[in-house]
């Protein structure tokens, strides 16, 4: 049997071949499309169990087969996997164009919205069929039928040249390394990242030592690397991926203009004014002159930081490094330098308490504390050796959900870290399908022989993306449409992510997960203060660089001027908002996967808008800390974000869900207060 064919239980990954996916995908199209036929016909009513149950049925069958294809495109890339992928994706993007425009289904969805059943449907039903009447509208079921062709062709069209964008940006960071043979070369790089390097070197045959444009590798030389010259030989060639400094048939350029124009094209047919305003439709902001206002607030409050922070690194890298003309090669490097000098310590050593099974413990630990759970190892096929699988269960020994972790780089696997769902929860027959999340990151996998060592920022990111996992898998909603992170939008998405970066600044959290990787010593409190005194060193550098991607974002979708390129207006932004400007080689567009390739595009400013919400909500957690023995680790309020945030899904409006947690409508205070800019 076709592995990709079989819903009975989780993924067959050990199993899954290129060769099962065109034929596994015509067979669930087909089975679709008949069934999609015979629920608009005559004979079927339009009830929940008549119409929607089935069709939610079928559509998950599809979803789960083509979301392992896309999964295994991500983590496991091969010249014959990407064939089978992009031979497949016009197919499915085609299906779900047809399904946002076919008349039968939206006359069925429109007489159960006006039936008699639908007030008698529960809440999560009712704002399911009033997301499917939306998505209709956005998907082009209310066009004259002249025109409907024309927008399926785009949103195909669109979804190749996102793929394309994606594997573009893999093959150009792939394609670049270089060997080398003197240490000296290499001064001031860390031990591990020397071990990894030279560890690379031999996996290829090779002498010295072998650096590459992944996140591992590249991150260090600029953090570190005493080497002047190897810094900007190294930016250059990661800023310039995806370029027409590189293989013109890697360069995203002519993409970005593609992608630009067919999306505002798709968005006047459907009646708005740009791309930016059918991105906020399903979202918290109404407007996208209301997100161009926060992000100018926002810009405003932190711009003055962000200035002085640049100054005070201009004059230390002047009178202490011998660079009097920073550049953007510089900034890491001298920040890192800076940061030694003024908290006496540095990234590397802290480092070297945080050991990847035990950091893996600590946040376990944060879990089962605050949510009664229990997390354990179990056992699945996996695509990898390096993933592990997990199960968790309730006080009851009741499975919860279950969820993978892929946690190191390599040549196969798209940069970045992300959660995604594999199962859904849902009520089937008399039973509930337990859903399991896949969690990936990319951080440098274990050398020497000793276990894999993470930045303090690679243990945020891990709490980040398993904020989204247990959004996913600690739904209580039983409909597909609404349950976990389906349905919710996609500027508070990022809320339970953001909210779980909080706890890696606790000594009460974070002394458990450390054990130096040769004495198996805790963290020092010392080393933690020090930590925790540089918390919010550089905060506004880090907070108008993003404020500058997400105005970036905005604006071109927005109100991009005629004849200017994402360059020019990139510019303009940056004379605005940004107190660092690189040379004008560098082509951050073409490697900005997020608006291009992700589902970010008009909302990549959720970063920031969902970070008001997460810092709001964790200052409950802070203000109720004070009168518990156990801290921030407080169970009931633990208990509280549960039912009101996690559990909810999108069965109701977030703004319903953070008031209905807070007590109170979301202000900024908190979020300016925890980056030291109140």
């Amino acid at each position: 049997m076709n592995p990709l064919l079989d819903f009975s239980g989780l993924p067959r990954y050990s199993e899954v071949r290129p060769e099962h996916v065109t034929p596994a995908m015509e067979q669930l199209l087909a089975e679709n499309r008949a069934l999609v036929e015979t629920l608009c016909g005559p004979a079927t009513p339009p009830t929940w169990e008549a119409f929607v149950q089935p069709l939610e049925d079928a559509n998950e069958r599809l979803s789960r087969a083509w979301g392992q294809v896309s999964h295994l495109h991500s983590v496991l890339d091969s010249p014959e996997l990407r064939e089978a992928y992009n031979a497949n994706l016009p197919k499915i993007t085609q299906y779900y164009a047809e399904l946002g425009q076919h008349d039968g289904l939206f006359r069925q969805y429109k007489a159960l919205a006006t039936a008699p059943e639908f007030t008698g449907l529960a809440p999560a039903r009712r704002k399911v069929i009033d997301n499917e009447l939306r998505d209709f509208k956005l998907g082009g079921a209310d066009l004259p039928q002249e025109q409907k062709p024309r927008f399926m062709e785009i949103q195909e069209e669109l979804s190749k040249l996102s793929a394309k964008f994606e594997e573009n940006l893999l093959d150009a960071t792939n394609a670049w390394s270089k060997f080398i043979d003197d240490q000296a070369e290499l001064a001031g790089l860390p031990d591990d990242a020397l071990a990894m390097f030279r560890e690379m070197a031999e996996a290829d045959g090779k002498p010295g030592w072998k650096l590459n444009l992944q996140a591992p590798s590249f991150l260090p030389v600029m953090q570190y690397c005493a080497n002047r010259a190897l810094r900007e030989e190294l930016y250059r060639a990661y800023t310039t991926r995806a370029s027409e400094f590189g293989k013109p048939e890697w360069d995203n350029s002519g993409l970005i203009a593609d992608i630009l124009r067919l999306r505002a094209e798709a968005a006047r047919m459907l009646g708005f004014a740009s791309y930016a305003e059918v991105s906020l439709e399903p979202k918290m902001a109404q407007t996208p002159a209301e997100v161009l206002d926060f992000l100018d607030t926002l810009a405003r409050r932190a711009k003055p930081y962000a200035e002085k922070d640049m100054a005070e690194l201009r004059e230390f890298a002047a009178r202490e490094l011998g660079l009097p003309d920073l550049q953007a090669w510089d900034i890491g490097y001298a920040s890192e330098k800076l940061r030694e000098r003024r908290y006496a310590y540095s990234e590397t050593e802290v480092k070297q308490y945080l050991q990847e099974p035990k950091v893996l413990a600590g946040l376990f630990r944060v879990i089962e504390t605050l949510y009664g759970l229990h997390i354990r190892p179990d056992q699945a096929p996996v695509w990898h050796d390096d993933v592990k699988f997990f199960a968790l269960t309730d006080q009851r020994g009741q499975l919860v959900g279950q969820f993978y972790l892929d946690l190191y780089a390599r040549e196969t696997k798209r940069g970045g870290a992300w959660m995604d769902d594999a199962i859904t929860r849902r009520r089937k027959g008399e039973g509930v399908q337990t859903p399991v999340a896949y969690l990936t990151c990319n951080f440098t996998r274990p050398v020497g022989g000793k276990p894999a060592l993470l930045t303090h920022d690679d243990v945020i990111t891990l709490f980040h993306e398993f904020g989204h996992g247990l959004h996913h898998l600690l739904t209580r909603v039983e409909d597909l449409g609404v349950s976990g992170i389906n349905g919710v939008e996609w500027d508070a998405v990022e809320l339970p992510s953001q909210f779980m970066e909080n706890f890696c600044w606790e000594w009460d959290v974070l002394k458990h997960m450390t054990a130096h990787v040769d004495s198996g010593a805790p963290l020092p409190r010392e080393l933690f203060d020090k930590m925790l005194a540089a918390k919010n060193f550089q905060a506004g550098m880090q907070t108008v660089r993003q404020i500058e991607f997400s105005l970036f974002d905005m604006h071109l979708h927005h109100d991009l001027a005629p004849g200017q390129t994402a360059l020019q207006l990139l510019a303009d932004i940056r004379r605005r908002v940004a107190v660092v400007v690189p040379p004008d080689y560098n082509r951050f567009p073409n490697n900005f996967s997020h608006i291009f390739a992700g589902g970010y595009a008009a909302g990549y400013y959720s970063y920031k808008w969902a970070e008001v919400l997460s810092a709001d909500a964790y200052s409950l957690f802070e203000e109720e800390a004070r009168g518990h023995v156990g801290g921030v680790l407080n169970p009931e309020v633990g208990q509280r974000f549960w039912s009101e945030i996690l559990a909810q899904g999108g069965s109701r409006p977030a703004l319903e869900s953070f008031k209905a947690f807070r007590g109170r409508e979301p202000t900024i205070d908190a979020l300016l207060r925890h980056n030291g800019m109140a």
